[in-house]
């Protein structure tokens, strides 16, 4: 059994996949988005200039490449990815390790981004696709995988992206939700919600997660609804809808 060549694969790899991406990137225009934004919880990468020029893709999370400490990392060894489809990845490792390519089963090592060029053309290779994205900070290039587009009209999905514009520092971006100053994740302190609500419910446009606790809607009733002395005690404060369901689980034991 002849066995593989790692430099002569990758550069092999590297070479089929060239014309596909310049027909990928031409086909769907990729190269006059300026902005970018994926989301981990549907594997959804955003392309965009503005509410009305923007594309949709499904995406793998490969791996990283940091500009910093000139490192590779493959999604499966990264405990910091959350995408469930990282999973994906493993079929890459358990290649590498039949054929003895060690830069395909290590999960992080010293780099450079030619090798990241390389490993993104393997993974086309062995998941398949129809393009790749790099989303590039200013310290981390993110390696992702296009596997399909997806049609934005009347998807939930999208929708549900698109409403995700809050940075949590605990949760990432997640939708804007609204509590009174009072509602914390350490002490129950009662839960009164605009209207029932579960976790990762479809919003109209015009609504909003939106509670507040038992104090609150003692002064509320007092003033016969919210105004400008109920909403001076609310103070109401910006979270995001995994911080409020959580405070709602808080509130509900």
């Amino acid at each position: 059994m002849t066995m593989l060549d790692y430099n002569e694969f990758a550069q092999s790899e590297l070479n089929e996949l060239i014309p596909i991406q310049e027909e990928f990137i031409n086909k769907y225009n990729i190269n006059s988005f300026t902005n970018w934004f994926y989301d981990s919880d549907s594997q959804i990468l955003r392309l965009y200039n503005n509410d009305h020029d923007e594309i949709f893709f499904k995406y793998i999370p490969i791996g990283t490449y940091s500009l910093t400490s000139e490192t590779w990392m493959w999604s499966w060894f990264n405990n910091y990815l959350t995408e469930n489809n990282k999973s994906e990845t493993l079929k890459i490792k358990d290649f590498g390790q039949e054929n003895s390519f060690k830069k395909l089963y290590e999960g992080t090592f010293s780099s450079d981004k030619f090798d990241s060029d390389e490993f993104i053309a393997i993974s086309f290779k062995i998941l398949r696709g129809i393009g790749v994205y790099i989303a590039s900070t200013e310290k981390l290039n993110f390696y992702l995988l296009l596997t399909e587009i997806i049609e934005a009209d009347n998807n939930p999905e999208i929708k549900m992206l698109k409403q995700k514009k809050m940075d949590c520092g605990n949760h990432g971006f997640k939708r804007p939700a609204y509590v009174c100053q009072h509602l914390n994740l350490e002490t129950p302190v009662g839960f009164e919600e605009a209207f029932d609500t579960y976790k990762g419910m479809e919003l109209d446009d015009e609504e909003d997660f939106q509670a507040w606790c038992n104090d609150c809607e003692k002064i509320r009733i007092k003033y016969d609804g919210w105004d400008e002395e109920s909403e001076k005690f609310a103070k109401i404060k910006l979270v995001c809808e995994d911080c409020y369901f959580e405070m709602k689980k808080l509130n509900n034991l």
